[in-house]
Protein backbone atom coordinates (compact mmCIF):
# COMPACT_ATOMS: atom_id res chain seq x y z
CA UNK A 1 0.00 0.00 0.00
CA UNK A 2 1.44 3.24 -1.54
CA UNK A 3 0.20 7.11 0.35
CA UNK A 4 0.61 10.71 -0.28
CA UNK A 5 -0.03 13.74 1.64
CA UNK A 6 -0.68 16.73 -0.22
CA UNK A 7 -1.66 20.50 1.36
CA UNK A 8 -2.34 23.83 -0.03
CA UNK A 9 -1.61 26.44 2.41
CA UNK A 10 -3.80 29.07 0.96
CA UNK A 11 -6.93 26.61 0.70
CA UNK A 12 -5.85 25.06 4.21
CA UNK A 13 -6.21 21.96 2.33
CA UNK A 14 -4.75 18.49 3.26
CA UNK A 15 -5.48 15.20 1.69
CA UNK A 16 -3.57 11.20 2.00
CA UNK A 17 -3.76 9.76 -1.56
CA UNK A 18 -3.39 5.72 -1.26
CA UNK A 19 -3.38 3.19 -3.74
CA UNK A 20 -1.74 0.47 -4.22
CA UNK A 21 0.13 1.50 -7.32
CA UNK A 22 2.43 4.02 -6.55
CA UNK A 23 2.27 5.65 -10.40
CA UNK A 24 -1.13 5.73 -9.74
CA UNK A 25 -1.06 7.15 -6.00
CA UNK A 26 1.38 9.94 -8.16
CA UNK A 27 -1.20 11.29 -10.96
CA UNK A 28 -3.75 11.49 -8.24
CA UNK A 29 -1.82 13.29 -5.63
CA UNK A 30 -0.93 16.06 -9.49
CA UNK A 31 -4.34 16.03 -10.12
CA UNK A 32 -5.46 17.03 -6.72
CA UNK A 33 -2.94 19.48 -6.47
CA UNK A 34 -3.95 21.10 -9.79
CA UNK A 35 -7.47 20.84 -8.58
CA UNK A 36 -6.69 23.16 -5.33
CA UNK A 37 -4.59 25.27 -7.32
CA UNK A 38 -7.45 26.43 -10.25
CA UNK A 39 -9.61 26.47 -6.71
CA UNK A 40 -7.11 28.96 -5.34
CA UNK A 41 -6.46 30.97 -8.61
CA UNK A 42 -10.72 31.45 -9.06
CA UNK A 43 -10.78 32.53 -5.14
CA UNK A 44 -7.82 34.96 -5.88
CA UNK A 45 -9.72 36.02 -8.60
CA UNK A 46 -13.03 36.71 -6.63
CA UNK A 47 -11.10 38.49 -4.12
CA UNK A 48 -9.36 40.93 -6.53
CA UNK A 49 -12.65 41.98 -8.38
CA UNK A 50 -14.24 42.13 -4.63
CA UNK A 51 -11.29 44.56 -4.09
CA UNK A 52 -11.68 46.41 -7.19
CA UNK A 53 -14.98 46.87 -6.88
CA UNK A 54 -14.61 48.65 -2.67
CA UNK A 55 -11.68 50.29 -4.44
CA UNK A 56 -13.70 51.84 -6.99
CA UNK A 57 -17.02 52.43 -4.55
CA UNK A 58 -14.46 53.96 -2.19
CA UNK A 59 -13.02 56.18 -4.89
CA UNK A 60 -16.49 57.00 -6.03
CA UNK A 61 -17.47 57.77 -2.05
CA UNK A 62 -14.18 59.64 -1.97
CA UNK A 63 -14.82 62.43 -4.37
CA UNK A 64 -18.19 62.59 -3.06
CA UNK A 65 -17.11 63.32 0.01
CA UNK A 66 -14.46 66.11 -1.64
CA UNK A 67 -17.47 67.67 -3.54
CA UNK A 68 -19.31 67.76 0.13
CA UNK A 69 -16.01 69.35 1.19
CA UNK A 70 -15.34 71.93 -1.22
CA UNK A 71 -19.36 72.17 -1.27
CA UNK A 72 -19.03 73.48 2.23
CA UNK A 73 -15.91 75.38 2.44
CA UNK A 74 -17.04 77.58 -0.62
CA UNK A 75 -20.14 78.09 1.56
CA UNK A 76 -18.43 79.08 4.58
CA UNK A 77 -16.28 81.24 2.23
CA UNK A 78 -19.44 83.14 1.31
CA UNK A 79 -20.68 83.39 4.55
CA UNK A 80 -17.81 84.81 5.82
CA UNK A 81 -18.16 87.71 3.13
CA UNK A 82 -22.10 88.14 3.37
CA UNK A 83 -21.39 88.66 7.08
CA UNK A 84 -18.08 90.99 7.02
CA UNK A 85 -20.11 93.14 9.47
CA UNK A 86 -21.36 91.03 12.00
CA UNK A 87 -18.08 89.22 12.05
CA UNK A 88 -16.61 92.36 14.24
CA UNK A 89 -19.43 92.85 16.53
CA UNK A 90 -18.39 89.66 18.52
CA UNK A 91 -14.72 91.30 18.71
CA UNK A 92 -13.49 93.51 21.36
CA UNK A 93 -11.08 96.40 18.75
CA UNK A 94 -9.69 98.35 21.60
CA UNK A 95 -5.46 97.65 22.11
CA UNK A 96 -4.57 95.91 24.54
CA UNK A 97 -0.76 97.85 25.42
CA UNK A 98 -0.22 94.75 27.78
CA UNK A 99 -0.40 92.43 24.85
CA UNK A 100 2.07 94.27 22.60
CA UNK A 101 5.19 93.81 25.10
CA UNK A 102 7.22 91.93 25.42
CA UNK A 103 7.25 89.45 28.72
CA UNK A 104 9.06 86.43 27.25
CA UNK A 105 11.97 84.71 29.21
CA UNK A 106 15.55 84.44 27.80
CA UNK A 107 15.17 81.08 26.15
CA UNK A 108 18.89 80.43 25.78
CA UNK A 109 19.80 77.62 28.54
CA UNK A 110 22.30 78.80 30.87
CA UNK A 111 25.58 76.65 29.97
CA UNK A 112 26.51 74.56 32.85
CA UNK A 113 29.71 74.19 34.20
CA UNK A 114 31.39 70.99 34.29
CA UNK A 115 32.85 69.22 37.78
CA UNK A 116 36.64 69.56 38.93
CA UNK A 117 37.52 66.52 37.99
CA UNK A 118 39.70 65.38 41.35
CA UNK A 119 43.40 64.50 41.65
CA UNK A 120 44.07 60.95 42.38
CA UNK A 121 45.60 60.39 45.75
CA UNK A 122 49.60 61.14 45.41
CA UNK A 123 51.35 57.65 46.58
CA UNK A 124 53.29 57.92 49.47
CA UNK A 125 56.63 56.24 50.54
CA UNK A 126 54.84 55.80 53.94
CA UNK A 127 51.91 53.71 52.15
CA UNK A 128 51.92 49.89 53.08
CA UNK A 129 52.46 49.12 50.03
CA UNK A 130 55.72 50.43 49.65
CA UNK A 131 56.82 48.71 53.26
CA UNK A 132 58.50 45.83 52.58
CA UNK A 133 58.21 42.78 54.03
CA UNK A 134 61.22 40.46 55.37
CA UNK A 135 61.32 37.50 56.76
CA UNK A 136 63.69 35.14 58.41
CA UNK A 137 66.15 34.80 55.15
CA UNK A 138 65.52 38.85 54.37
CA UNK A 139 67.40 39.11 58.03
CA UNK A 140 69.99 36.93 57.53
CA UNK A 141 71.08 37.73 53.71
CA UNK A 142 71.18 41.50 53.73
CA UNK A 143 71.40 41.16 49.51
CA UNK A 144 68.00 39.52 49.52
CA UNK A 145 66.73 42.33 51.58
CA UNK A 146 68.26 45.25 49.95
CA UNK A 147 67.12 43.44 46.48
CA UNK A 148 63.73 44.08 47.59
CA UNK A 149 63.80 47.55 49.23
CA UNK A 150 65.41 48.43 45.89
CA UNK A 151 62.36 46.53 44.26
CA UNK A 152 60.14 48.48 46.17
CA UNK A 153 61.57 51.61 45.81
CA UNK A 154 61.76 51.53 41.90
CA UNK A 155 57.59 50.50 42.23
CA UNK A 156 57.16 53.94 44.24
CA UNK A 157 59.16 55.74 41.61
CA UNK A 158 57.00 53.92 38.96
CA UNK A 159 53.99 54.68 40.81
CA UNK A 160 54.48 58.39 41.80
CA UNK A 161 55.70 58.75 37.58
CA UNK A 162 52.33 57.55 37.01
CA UNK A 163 50.73 59.55 39.59
CA UNK A 164 52.73 63.08 38.40
CA UNK A 165 51.03 62.12 34.40
CA UNK A 166 47.73 61.50 35.57
CA UNK A 167 47.78 64.73 37.87
CA UNK A 168 49.45 67.11 34.59
CA UNK A 169 46.19 65.26 32.34
CA UNK A 170 44.00 65.97 35.13
CA UNK A 171 44.91 69.88 35.78
CA UNK A 172 44.95 70.30 32.19
CA UNK A 173 41.33 68.62 31.84
CA UNK A 174 40.24 71.02 34.51
CA UNK A 175 42.24 73.93 33.03
CA UNK A 176 40.30 73.53 29.59
CA UNK A 177 36.66 72.92 30.99
CA UNK A 178 37.02 76.25 32.99
CA UNK A 179 38.31 78.13 29.98
CA UNK A 180 35.32 76.93 27.66
CA UNK A 181 32.80 77.58 30.39
CA UNK A 182 34.22 81.25 30.90
CA UNK A 183 33.63 81.85 27.47
CA UNK A 184 30.48 80.02 27.18
CA UNK A 185 29.19 81.82 30.23
CA UNK A 186 30.52 84.98 28.91
CA UNK A 187 28.54 84.49 25.59
CA UNK A 188 25.46 83.49 27.21
CA UNK A 189 25.22 86.53 29.80
CA UNK A 190 26.19 89.00 26.69
CA UNK A 191 22.93 86.97 24.88
CA UNK A 192 21.12 87.45 27.61
CA UNK A 193 21.92 91.20 28.49
CA UNK A 194 21.21 92.15 24.89
CA UNK A 195 17.85 90.04 24.64
CA UNK A 196 16.77 92.10 28.07
CA UNK A 197 18.09 95.75 26.45
CA UNK A 198 16.62 95.20 23.32
CA UNK A 199 13.01 93.79 25.51
CA UNK A 200 13.04 96.71 27.38
CA UNK A 201 13.64 98.98 24.60
CA UNK A 202 10.97 97.51 22.32
CA UNK A 203 8.71 97.90 25.77
CA UNK A 204 9.34 101.59 27.02
CA UNK A 205 8.28 102.09 23.10
CA UNK A 206 5.04 100.41 23.58
CA UNK A 207 4.66 102.73 27.24
CA UNK A 208 5.83 105.33 25.32
CA UNK A 209 3.82 105.17 22.75
CA UNK A 210 0.73 104.43 24.80
CA UNK A 211 1.72 107.44 27.35
CA UNK A 212 2.17 109.50 24.13
CA UNK A 213 -1.62 107.90 22.98
CA UNK A 214 -3.39 108.82 26.05
CA UNK A 215 -2.35 112.22 26.17
CA UNK A 216 -3.50 112.98 22.79
CA UNK A 217 -0.68 113.12 20.88
CA UNK A 218 -1.82 113.37 16.99
CA UNK A 219 0.78 111.30 15.32
CA UNK A 220 0.11 108.91 18.36
CA UNK A 221 -3.71 108.86 17.42
CA UNK A 222 -2.63 107.61 13.81
CA UNK A 223 0.06 104.93 14.72
CA UNK A 224 -3.40 103.50 17.33
CA UNK A 225 -5.83 103.68 14.82
CA UNK A 226 -3.15 102.25 11.74
CA UNK A 227 -3.09 99.14 14.56
CA UNK A 228 -6.60 99.22 15.37
CA UNK A 229 -7.25 98.16 11.10
CA UNK A 230 -4.37 96.05 11.13
CA UNK A 231 -5.90 93.81 13.77
CA UNK A 232 -9.16 93.63 12.13
CA UNK A 233 -9.70 89.87 10.60
CA UNK A 234 -10.29 89.59 6.96
CA UNK A 235 -9.93 87.17 4.30
CA UNK A 236 -6.52 87.17 2.68
CA UNK A 237 -7.54 88.14 -0.45
CA UNK A 238 -8.65 91.30 0.76
CA UNK A 239 -5.94 94.26 0.28
CA UNK A 240 -6.22 95.51 3.93
CA UNK A 241 -4.25 98.53 2.61
CA UNK A 242 -4.77 102.50 4.04
CA UNK A 243 -3.97 105.78 4.83
CA UNK A 244 -5.00 107.72 8.24
CA UNK A 245 -4.80 111.79 8.79
CA UNK A 246 -6.12 112.87 11.97
CA UNK A 247 -6.70 116.65 12.33
CA UNK A 248 -6.23 117.43 16.02
CA UNK A 249 -8.41 121.25 15.71
CA UNK A 250 -11.54 119.29 14.66
CA UNK A 251 -10.91 115.75 16.18
CA UNK A 252 -11.80 114.28 12.71
CA UNK A 253 -10.31 110.99 11.41
CA UNK A 254 -9.90 110.98 7.94
CA UNK A 255 -9.60 106.70 6.61
CA UNK A 256 -8.62 106.47 2.72
CA UNK A 257 -9.01 102.56 2.47
CA UNK A 258 -8.37 100.15 -0.33
CA UNK A 259 -11.13 98.32 -1.74
CA UNK A 260 -11.39 94.63 -2.60
CA UNK A 261 -11.84 94.42 -6.25
CA UNK A 262 -14.89 92.27 -7.59
CA UNK A 263 -12.50 90.30 -8.84
CA UNK A 264 -10.88 89.36 -5.58
CA UNK A 265 -13.96 87.67 -4.43
CA UNK A 266 -14.80 84.27 -4.45
CA UNK A 267 -17.16 82.75 -6.69
CA UNK A 268 -17.60 79.51 -6.27
CA UNK A 269 -21.07 78.42 -4.80
CA UNK A 270 -21.18 74.21 -4.43
CA UNK A 271 -19.20 71.05 -6.24
CA UNK A 272 -21.03 68.35 -7.61
CA UNK A 273 -19.63 64.85 -8.43
CA UNK A 274 -21.52 63.52 -11.59
CA UNK A 275 -21.10 59.54 -11.05
CA UNK A 276 -21.95 58.43 -14.41
CA UNK A 277 -18.84 61.18 -15.93
CA UNK A 278 -16.75 60.47 -12.79
CA UNK A 279 -16.01 64.03 -13.16
CA UNK A 280 -16.71 67.73 -10.94
CA UNK A 281 -19.26 69.62 -11.95
CA UNK A 282 -19.03 73.45 -10.36
CA UNK A 283 -21.19 75.95 -9.59
CA UNK A 284 -20.90 79.82 -9.82
CA UNK A 285 -22.63 83.20 -8.41
CA UNK A 286 -24.25 84.68 -11.47
CA UNK A 287 -23.36 87.88 -12.69
CA UNK A 288 -26.07 89.64 -10.70
CA UNK A 289 -25.75 87.89 -7.79
CA UNK A 290 -22.17 88.44 -7.22
CA UNK A 291 -22.68 92.12 -8.20
CA UNK A 292 -25.40 92.62 -5.62
CA UNK A 293 -23.21 90.51 -2.78
CA UNK A 294 -19.94 92.68 -3.90
CA UNK A 295 -21.51 95.98 -3.28
CA UNK A 296 -22.90 94.83 -0.04
CA UNK A 297 -19.53 93.90 0.97
CA UNK A 298 -18.02 97.44 0.40
CA UNK A 299 -21.24 98.76 2.29
CA UNK A 300 -20.25 96.31 5.04
CA UNK A 301 -16.13 96.95 5.11
CA UNK A 302 -17.37 101.00 5.46
CA UNK A 303 -19.72 100.84 8.64
CA UNK A 304 -17.05 97.84 10.12
CA UNK A 305 -14.26 100.06 9.89
CA UNK A 306 -15.90 103.39 11.37
CA UNK A 307 -17.20 100.82 13.83
CA UNK A 308 -14.01 99.45 14.58
CA UNK A 309 -12.28 103.16 15.11
CA UNK A 310 -14.94 104.32 17.21
CA UNK A 311 -14.93 100.94 19.19
CA UNK A 312 -11.12 101.29 19.70
CA UNK A 313 -11.36 105.21 20.97
CA UNK A 314 -10.17 104.78 24.66
CA UNK A 315 -9.65 108.32 24.67
CA UNK A 316 -12.51 109.72 23.00
CA UNK A 317 -10.27 111.46 20.87
CA UNK A 318 -11.57 110.76 17.77
CA UNK A 319 -15.57 112.56 17.21
CA UNK A 320 -15.77 112.44 13.83
CA UNK A 321 -14.94 109.78 10.90
CA UNK A 322 -14.59 110.46 7.03
CA UNK A 323 -14.36 107.14 5.15
CA UNK A 324 -13.30 107.37 1.53
CA UNK A 325 -13.02 103.89 -0.27
CA UNK A 326 -11.03 103.40 -3.20
CA UNK A 327 -10.58 100.54 -5.47
CA UNK A 328 -8.21 99.57 -8.13
CA UNK A 329 -9.24 97.51 -11.18
CA UNK A 330 -8.22 96.51 -14.79
CA UNK A 331 -9.81 98.60 -17.56
CA UNK A 332 -10.67 95.81 -19.75
CA UNK A 333 -10.80 98.30 -22.53
CA UNK A 334 -7.20 98.71 -22.54
CA UNK A 335 -5.83 96.41 -19.82
CA UNK A 336 -4.21 98.92 -17.56
CA UNK A 337 -4.56 99.52 -13.63
CA UNK A 338 -6.84 102.27 -12.89
CA UNK A 339 -7.85 103.50 -9.26
CA UNK A 340 -11.35 105.12 -8.49
CA UNK A 341 -12.92 106.58 -5.62
CA UNK A 342 -16.41 105.01 -5.53
CA UNK A 343 -18.12 105.98 -1.93
CA UNK A 344 -17.47 108.43 0.43
CA UNK A 345 -19.11 109.32 3.64
CA UNK A 346 -18.86 111.77 6.93
CA UNK A 347 -20.29 110.73 10.13
CA UNK A 348 -19.99 111.96 14.26
CA UNK A 349 -19.32 109.69 16.56
CA UNK A 350 -22.54 110.15 18.75
CA UNK A 351 -24.74 109.50 15.63
CA UNK A 352 -23.35 106.72 14.49
CA UNK A 353 -23.37 104.85 18.01
CA UNK A 354 -26.60 105.51 18.18
CA UNK A 355 -27.00 102.60 15.33
CA UNK A 356 -27.71 99.05 16.06
CA UNK A 357 -25.21 97.44 13.45
CA UNK A 358 -26.77 93.80 14.09
CA UNK A 359 -30.20 95.20 12.09
CA UNK A 360 -29.35 97.23 9.76
CA UNK A 361 -29.40 97.26 5.90
CA UNK A 362 -25.74 98.44 5.28
CA UNK A 363 -26.59 100.09 2.11
CA UNK A 364 -29.49 101.96 3.55
CA UNK A 365 -27.45 102.59 6.22
CA UNK A 366 -24.45 104.05 4.33
CA UNK A 367 -27.29 106.42 2.83
CA UNK A 368 -28.64 107.38 5.85
CA UNK A 369 -25.33 108.46 7.06
CA UNK A 370 -25.32 110.69 4.10
CA UNK A 371 -22.46 108.52 2.21
CA UNK A 372 -21.81 109.69 -1.19
CA UNK A 373 -21.63 106.66 -4.07
CA UNK A 374 -23.15 105.16 -7.32
CA UNK A 375 -26.20 103.01 -6.79
CA UNK A 376 -24.20 100.51 -8.68
CA UNK A 377 -21.07 99.94 -6.53
CA UNK A 378 -19.95 97.80 -9.13
CA UNK A 379 -20.14 99.82 -11.74
CA UNK A 380 -17.13 101.67 -10.14
CA UNK A 381 -18.50 105.16 -11.05
CA UNK A 382 -15.93 108.07 -9.82
CA UNK A 383 -17.13 109.82 -7.08
CA UNK A 384 -15.69 112.99 -4.82
CA UNK A 385 -14.59 112.35 -1.34
CA UNK A 386 -16.18 114.52 1.19
CA UNK A 387 -12.04 115.31 2.03
CA UNK A 388 -9.33 113.81 0.54
CA UNK A 389 -5.71 113.20 2.08
CA UNK A 390 -3.55 115.94 0.14
CA UNK A 391 -0.41 113.96 -1.13
CA UNK A 392 1.26 116.14 -3.39
CA UNK A 393 1.06 119.44 -1.67
CA UNK A 394 3.08 119.20 2.12
CA UNK A 395 3.27 123.11 2.79
CA UNK A 396 0.80 123.29 4.64
CA UNK A 397 1.73 124.10 8.25
CA UNK A 398 -0.80 122.96 11.13
CA UNK A 399 -0.70 123.65 14.66
CA UNK A 400 -0.26 120.61 15.57
CA UNK A 401 3.54 119.82 14.74
CA UNK A 402 4.02 119.77 10.93
CA UNK A 403 6.84 121.56 10.25
CA UNK A 404 7.36 123.62 7.12
CA UNK A 405 9.68 122.29 4.21
CA UNK A 406 8.95 124.65 2.19
CA UNK A 407 10.35 128.69 2.03
CA UNK A 408 7.14 130.56 0.97
CA UNK A 409 6.62 133.53 3.03
CA UNK A 410 3.10 134.22 2.65
CA UNK A 411 1.07 132.45 5.95
CA UNK A 412 -2.56 133.16 4.25
CA UNK A 413 -3.83 132.70 7.85
CA UNK A 414 -2.10 135.81 9.03
CA UNK A 415 -2.84 138.12 5.91
CA UNK A 416 -4.73 141.08 5.68
CA UNK A 417 -8.46 139.81 5.56
CA UNK A 418 -9.33 141.83 2.46
CA UNK A 419 -6.67 140.88 0.90
CA UNK A 420 -7.19 137.30 1.44
CA UNK A 421 -10.80 137.80 0.00
CA UNK A 422 -9.72 139.37 -3.09
CA UNK A 423 -6.50 136.29 -3.58
CA UNK A 424 -10.04 133.77 -3.37
CA UNK A 425 -11.93 136.23 -5.85
CA UNK A 426 -8.41 135.98 -8.65
CA UNK A 427 -8.38 132.00 -7.71
CA UNK A 428 -12.09 131.30 -8.40
CA UNK A 429 -11.93 133.62 -11.37
CA UNK A 430 -8.66 131.64 -13.04
CA UNK A 431 -10.84 128.37 -12.06
CA UNK A 432 -14.25 128.97 -13.39
CA UNK A 433 -12.63 131.24 -16.67
CA UNK A 434 -11.17 127.63 -17.98
CA UNK A 435 -14.60 125.94 -18.39
CA UNK A 436 -16.20 129.42 -19.92
CA UNK A 437 -17.55 130.11 -16.92
CA UNK A 438 -17.53 133.99 -15.55
CA UNK A 439 -17.25 135.08 -12.04
CA UNK A 440 -18.33 138.75 -11.54
CA UNK A 441 -16.58 140.08 -7.79
CA UNK A 442 -18.72 141.55 -5.20
CA UNK A 443 -17.28 144.78 -2.91
CA UNK A 444 -14.69 143.76 -0.63
CA UNK A 445 -16.85 143.71 3.26
CA UNK A 446 -16.56 141.78 6.10
CA UNK A 447 -20.20 141.35 7.14
CA UNK A 448 -20.40 137.64 6.24
CA UNK A 449 -22.19 138.46 2.54
CA UNK A 450 -21.62 137.52 -0.71
CA UNK A 451 -17.65 137.51 -1.48
CA UNK A 452 -17.88 136.77 -5.36
CA UNK A 453 -20.67 135.16 -7.50
CA UNK A 454 -19.58 132.36 -10.50
CA UNK A 455 -21.54 131.53 -13.09
CA UNK A 456 -20.91 128.28 -14.66
CA UNK A 457 -22.11 127.39 -18.04
CA UNK A 458 -22.09 123.72 -17.95
CA UNK A 459 -26.03 122.24 -18.17
CA UNK A 460 -25.35 119.95 -15.54
CA UNK A 461 -23.43 120.84 -12.36
CA UNK A 462 -23.61 124.74 -13.68
CA UNK A 463 -25.74 127.95 -12.92
CA UNK A 464 -24.80 130.60 -10.09
CA UNK A 465 -22.76 129.70 -7.46
CA UNK A 466 -22.01 131.99 -4.20
CA UNK A 467 -18.19 132.09 -2.83
CA UNK A 468 -17.45 133.09 0.85
CA UNK A 469 -13.81 133.58 2.04
CA UNK A 470 -12.86 133.27 6.00
CA UNK A 471 -9.56 133.66 6.83
CA UNK A 472 -9.80 131.85 10.41
CA UNK A 473 -7.28 130.54 12.76
CA UNK A 474 -10.07 128.61 14.08
CA UNK A 475 -12.36 126.05 13.52
CA UNK A 476 -15.31 127.24 11.61
CA UNK A 477 -18.72 126.37 13.11
CA UNK A 478 -21.75 125.03 11.88
CA UNK A 479 -23.26 128.91 12.14
CA UNK A 480 -21.50 130.02 8.88
CA UNK A 481 -22.43 126.93 6.87
CA UNK A 482 -25.85 127.94 7.81
CA UNK A 483 -25.27 131.50 6.91
CA UNK A 484 -23.88 130.75 3.69
CA UNK A 485 -26.94 127.89 3.10
CA UNK A 486 -28.91 131.42 3.71
CA UNK A 487 -27.65 133.48 1.20
CA UNK A 488 -27.53 130.54 -0.88
CA UNK A 489 -31.62 130.76 -1.09
CA UNK A 490 -31.92 133.51 -0.65
CA UNK A 491 -29.85 134.82 -3.91
CA UNK A 492 -31.05 131.86 -5.81
CA UNK A 493 -28.23 129.95 -6.66
CA UNK A 494 -27.46 126.13 -7.28
CA UNK A 495 -24.37 125.93 -5.29
CA UNK A 496 -22.23 128.05 -2.25
CA UNK A 497 -18.74 127.23 -1.61
CA UNK A 498 -17.51 127.88 1.66
CA UNK A 499 -13.34 128.71 1.76
CA UNK A 500 -11.59 129.04 5.00
CA UNK A 501 -7.71 128.76 5.78
CA UNK A 502 -8.75 127.07 8.88
CA UNK A 503 -10.60 123.43 9.18
CA UNK A 504 -14.05 122.57 9.56
CA UNK A 505 -15.87 121.14 12.51
CA UNK A 506 -17.80 117.75 12.26
CA UNK A 507 -21.14 119.66 12.80
CA UNK A 508 -20.63 122.31 9.52
CA UNK A 509 -19.29 118.84 7.13
CA UNK A 510 -22.74 117.43 8.75
CA UNK A 511 -24.50 119.72 8.47
CA UNK A 512 -23.21 120.46 4.44
CA UNK A 513 -23.39 116.95 3.46
CA UNK A 514 -26.64 116.70 2.21
CA UNK A 515 -27.20 120.31 0.66
CA UNK A 516 -25.61 122.04 -2.34
CA UNK A 517 -22.72 123.69 -0.04
CA UNK A 518 -18.91 122.55 -0.58
CA UNK A 519 -16.54 123.38 2.10
CA UNK A 520 -12.84 123.91 1.05
CA UNK A 521 -10.25 123.83 4.25
CA UNK A 522 -7.03 124.94 4.44
CA UNK A 523 -5.56 122.11 2.96
CA UNK A 524 -7.34 121.77 0.09
CA UNK A 525 -7.10 125.85 -0.22
CA UNK A 526 -2.96 125.29 -0.70
CA UNK A 527 -3.70 122.34 -3.35
CA UNK A 528 -5.85 124.79 -5.65
CA UNK A 529 -3.64 127.60 -4.90
CA UNK A 530 -0.94 125.65 -6.67
CA UNK A 531 -3.15 124.46 -9.54
CA UNK A 532 -2.86 127.67 -10.74
CA UNK A 533 0.72 128.91 -9.93
CA UNK A 534 0.01 130.29 -6.47
CA UNK A 535 3.05 130.17 -3.47
CA UNK A 536 1.85 130.56 -0.16
CA UNK A 537 1.41 128.38 3.36
CA UNK A 538 -0.70 128.15 6.23
CA UNK A 539 0.54 128.42 9.47
CA UNK A 540 -2.25 128.72 11.95
CA UNK A 541 -0.13 128.73 15.14
CA UNK A 542 1.49 130.96 13.84
CA UNK A 543 -1.00 133.62 12.48
CA UNK A 544 -2.48 132.90 16.47
CA UNK A 545 0.54 134.85 17.57
CA UNK A 546 0.63 137.69 15.23
CA UNK A 547 -2.64 138.54 15.25
CA UNK A 548 -2.64 138.43 18.85
CA UNK A 549 -0.01 141.34 18.72
CA UNK A 550 -1.77 142.90 16.24
CA UNK A 551 -5.97 143.14 17.35
CA UNK A 552 -6.46 145.44 14.21
CA UNK A 553 -5.55 142.37 11.80
CA UNK A 554 -7.80 140.29 13.85
CA UNK A 555 -11.12 139.03 12.44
Amino acid sequence: MYQIEVRHEGLNKYKVIKGNNIYVVQQKAEMQKRTWNEMWKKKQLQLNQKKARELAAKEKQQKKELAAKLTTEATEQLNTIQNTLLFTLDHVDTINWEDLKDTSSFSEIEPVKKDVIEIPREPLPSDELYNPKFGIMDRLMSKKRQKKIDEINELYKLDHEKWEKQKERVLKINQKNKEVYEREIADWIEKKEQFLANQKENNDAVENLKESYIQGNPDAIVEYCDMVLSNSEYPNFFPQEFELEYNPSNNVLLVEYLLPSISNLPTLKSVKYIQSRNEFKEEHLSDTALNKIYDNLLYEITLRTIYELFEADSIDAVHSIVFNGLVRSIDKTNGNEVEAWILSVQTPKKEFEEINLEQVDPKLCFKGLKGIGSSKLHSLTPIAPIIKIERQDSRFVSSYNIADSLDESDNLAAMDWEDFEHLIRELFEKEFNETGGEVRITRASRDGGVDAVAFDPDPIRGGKIIIQAKRYTNVVGVSSVRDLYGTVQHEGATKGILVSTADFGPDSFKFAKDKPITLINGSNLLSLLHKHGYKARIDIKQAKEILANNPLREL
